[in-house]
């Protein structure tokens, strides 16, 4: 289990349920596993309903340089799109930051209808997991029509005003987490910035941020009755370009999501920009296996071998 995960007593998350809903009793507390960074539950009441209960690691032990408040990126990201796009989101019912109740953030939100993508995808017909993954690509669409003047973190009150100076933020800043833990990340810094500098052009024609989820691979999707009921885990949220999202990624790049987003190919700056945007999540990979403390090495390996691939 990843360090960044605060786990809490049932006598803990009572307290913290009683804060939230004062005039609810809670019946079940059951622990959601899925997550890699985060520890959430599922709360049931007396009266039948369900809460789900997110809570923020108590300090920042585990995460990277670029992973900034991501409970209030999270809650934020959620606000913003709940007011601008036509998908769904949860809604927060209770953010508490006090740490009066407990050391770490917390809030409680809806619980989605439906279920979680990665886990009844087998069970689907091809046609289903493409209109799915088709719905996706419209979801990532939507999002680039919220926009800002300027990149960065949603979590962090540093903004960039070119893409080229917080890609590069990105990047020097999981070369710096790798030197101080010692993890081999194949290439040295050098290599790594100077090629960057060289394709520094193909930056220089994206003047405004939109909202990116960065993170929506299967496991953040909810369905319903063969369409997207739902996108969760929104912590990593940025101000930047659409194709840093996952499914834009070397190894993720399917026709039914390009489809959906509208796009099918892609300019030379494009890709160059892209290729950035695959090593940024490849070197994330490798790194957070060794910040959070996975026992098992697998994504760090398989990580490596997509970086080798696409660098």
């Amino acid at each position: 289990m990843a360090i960044t995960k605060n786990v809490q007593s049932d006598e803990k998350i009572i307290e913290m349920a009683k804060a939230a809903f004062p005039d609810k009793r809670v019946s079940c507390i059951k622990e959601l596993t899925e997550g890699m960074c985060n520890v959430t539950y599922n709360v049931t009441f007396h009266d039948g309903s369900e809460s789900v209960l997110k809570i923020a690691s108590k300090d920042r032990t585990g995460n990277t340089s670029n992973e900034i408040n991501l409970m209030k990126a999270e809650v934020d990201a959620m606000r913003i799109v709940s007011n601008n796009c036509s998908f769904k989101v949860a809604d927060i019912y209770y953010y508490d930051t006090s740490g009066k109740i407990c050391d770490g953030d917390y809030f409680f939100m809806e619980k989605l209808p439906g279920d979680n993508f990665i886990f009844v995808k087998d069970s689907m017909s091809e046609r289903m997991i493409f209109n799915i993954n088709e719905e996706i690509g419209v979801i990532s669409k939507q999002l680039t029509k919220i926009k800002n003047s300027e990149f960065g973190f949603l979590g962090d009150d540093k903004r960039y005003h070119s893409l080229y100076d917080f890609v590069k933020v990105m990047l020097t800043n999981l070369i710096a987490d790798a030197k101080q833990r010692g993890i081999d990340i194949v290439y040295d810094a050098d290599t790594f910035t100077n090629q960057l500098e060289r394709d520094k052009s193909a930056f220089e024609m994206i003047h405004k941020a939109s909202l990116v989820h960065w993170d929506l691979w299967e496991g953040n999707i909810f369905v319903k009755d063969g369409h997207v009921s739902g996108v969760i885990d929104w912590e990593r949220a940025v101000w930047g370009e659409a194709f840093m999202d996952d499914r834009f990624r070397y190894h993720n790049r399917g026709e039914a999501f390009l489809k959906g987003f509208g796009k099918t190919s892609f300019s030379e700056d494009e890709l160059k920009r892209m290729r950035w945007y695959d090593i940024i999540l490849y070197l994330t990979m490798m790194i957070e296996v060794y910040y959070r403390e996975y026992e098992d090495k697998g994504q760090y390996l398989w990580a490596r071998e997509m970086l080798e691939e696409v660098f």
